[in-house]
């Protein structure tokens, strides 16, 4: 097999390597659609450790099955399948106690470009299938699909993890994808004042398309200062960062409400950065304020939700996809398309034909 991955921190490439035998639970697919992410751009150039030498990158894709395992009941070759970014093995007893990201221990149910190769390649293994994989609804379209596997999945997670409610006010630090999906999760959640901060000019129509009222742009002043005065003084009831590191995630502590304020952080945090509280907004921590952070949920029954979404016209997460490749050989430009993010870049997505 062929793929694209990291031979050493900051080292990219081609890598051939063997095809994968396929186990009893798994399935091996082709891969129809695949979608390069931040994360692996954090992965081949900011993280080391021996299990990133000669890995594969890649944890967005939609597949056809081309063999499955003998113990796999609910899909078979030819099947096209919906492929999360997040594959716990189901199997581990603390996932009895509701959170299965991390049973067994810290990212477990991260195997994509981590502990096994991921899906730039032109084979895809995924274990655990009929617990991980979805089967793909006719009317929805690759693209849609594949913005489902991670940054939708991440970016509605960031409504859960602020408990968003209906009529609440709620503002989203950073509007990149998975940004555009938590506004499109929150309006979904039934937010009144939805307050969305960005200012790339495709970013900000395509939020408000998703639901967002208001757009806060810190080339107006004070990020802290406008959100207040579009609060009436009063802070949201839910703050949900999806971009600008520490800095968002210390006005999002700002701007939530005393009494109850949630805030999310979904971003990824990858250096040795240092978060700062500033008393005035903690009130020694005695303010009622809630800090969630957590990787996104995976599995079969999260991606059958966000595709019924979907194929019920609720939210076209497609919509994102501003540029678009074909071939496998075209993932390298894709990868360097989220290296260098040109302003009019939103999500790329490679197709194969």
């Amino acid at each position: 097999m062929r793929g694209f991955g990291v031979f050493e921190m900051g080292k990219v490439g081609w890598l051939e390597k063997p095809d994968y035998v396929c186990g009893p639970d798994d399935v091996i697919c082709k891969p129809l659609a695949i979608a390069p992410c931040s994360s692996d751009v954090h992965t081949a150039m900011e993280m080391e450790g021996p299990w990133l030498k000669d890995r594969i990158l890649g944890h967005e894709a939609i597949g056809q099955v081309i063999e499955a395992g003998d113990n796999v009941k609910d899909f078979k070759v030819g099947d096209k399948v919906v492929i999360p970014c997040t594959t716990p093995t189901w199997k581990h007893p603390d996932i009895q106690d509701g959170t299965h990201q991390d049973a067994g221990g810290l990212f477990t149910a991260i195997n994509f470009s981590s502990y096994e190769d991921g899906t730039f390649a032109d084979q895809i293994k995924v274990r655990s299938a009929d617990m991980n994989l979805a089967h793909l609804p006719e009317n929805v379209t690759l693209q849609q699909a594949c913005m489902a596997v991670d940054m939708m999945t991440t970016g509605f997670y960031g409504s859960e993890l602020a408990d968003v409610k209906f009529g609440d006010t709620v503002v989203v630090f950073g509007i990149g994808p998975v940004g555009l999906m938590a506004v499109a999760g929150a309006k979904l959640r039934g937010a009144g004042k939805l307050i969305a901060i960005g200012t790339r000019p495709n970013c900000v129509e395509l939020a408000k398309e998703y639901g967002a009222t208001d757009i806060v742009s810190y080339k107006e002043g004070d990020i802290v200062e406008q959100i207040m005065a579009l609060t009436d003084g009063k802070g949201a009831d839910a703050c949900i960062v999806a971009g600008g590191g520490m800095e968002a995630l210390n006005n999002a502590v700002a701007c939530a409400k005393f009494g109850g304020g949630n805030i999310a952080m979904l971003e990824v945090i990858t250096g040795k950065e240092t978060m700062e509280l500033s008393n005035a907004y903690i009130a020694g921590f005695l303010a009622h304020k809630t800090i969630k952070g957590g990787l996104c949920p995976g599995g079969r029954k999260r991606m059958e939700r966000l595709l019924s979404l979907i194929s019920n016209g609720r939210v076209d997460p497609g919509k994102m996809i501003t540029h678009t490749f074909h071939g496998l050989d075209e993932i390298e430009p894709a990868f360097h398309l989220m290296v260098d993010k040109p302003r009019d870049l939103i999500k790329p997505i490679v197709l194969f034909d």
